[in-house]
């Protein structure tokens, strides 16, 4: 089984579904992964902080043990600036040459623009007659995006849940990587909120631990 973990800033692929992809890889499937957009120093960034986020990517891919890596490379915070198409083509690209079965991308009304300007994206890609070797697609949350939407009526409403049990300190393990990321609690991208989240996931759902989803498409043959 090919899966395709689409990451709208490095470290939202471990944030939504780390638990899953650590499952799915000791089932021996095979794991890529799209980072949509990067650090730049054209947009403000350090090239120390650019280094070191490099140097993050790297290391999480190793310990994903990710068969492909696509790095887009589109500055952060502003997907809204840029043609849609462009964002597109590079996902089409990525399709015909992954030709994934199960795709994780970020839910449709987080907060953040770049989250809600790549699931946009990808809604003109799930056109069967075009990619019919994909299979499922999920959308998953993340911890300081999909829980602060305040106005949207549609909240994330999971209907899917992976036991992650054996899998939460791998996901912790990797989220530690991001160090400017994770912090103290109640930072909610903190191991507790992290290991909370979890546990709350698995009462709904009868786990120790557990990862939710929205299923948005499913093709059974």
């Amino acid at each position: 089984m090919k899966i395709l973990v689409i990451a709208p800033h490095p470290d939202d692929e471990t944030l939504g579904c780390g638990g899953t992809l650590f499952r799915h890889k000791k089932e021996a499937d095979e794991l890529h992964w799209v980072i949509i957009t990067s650090m730049s120093e054209e947009n403000g960034w350090s090239l120390e902080a650019k280094e070191k986020r490099d140097s993050e990517i790297d290391t999480v891919a190793k310990k994903y043990r990710f068969s492909s890596v696509s790095n887009f490379c589109f500055p952060s915070t502003q997907l809204d600036i840029l043609p849609l198409t462009d964002l597109i083509g590079k996902i089409k690209e990525v399709y015909e040459l992954v030709q994934p079965e199960i795709i994780f991308m970020p839910y449709i009304n987080d907060v953040h623009t770049d989250h809600q300007i790549t699931a946009r994206a990808l809604q003109s890609t799930f056109k069967w007659f075009r990619y019919p070797f994909i299979k499922k697609i999920f959308m998953y949350e993340t911890p300081s995006e999909t829980e602060f939407n305040f106005i949207e009526k549609n909240n994330f409403r999971p209907n899917v849940f992976v036991n992650i049990s054996e899998y939460l300190s791998d996901k912790l393990e990797t989220m530690r990587i991001y160090e400017d990321e994770i912090d103290d609690f109640p930072f909610p991208r903190s191991e507790k909120t992290i290991k909370s989240l979890a546990s709350f996931r698995g009462s709904q759902s009868g786990y120790e631990a557990a990862e939710a989803f929205e299923l948005v498409y499913e093709r059974i043959e």
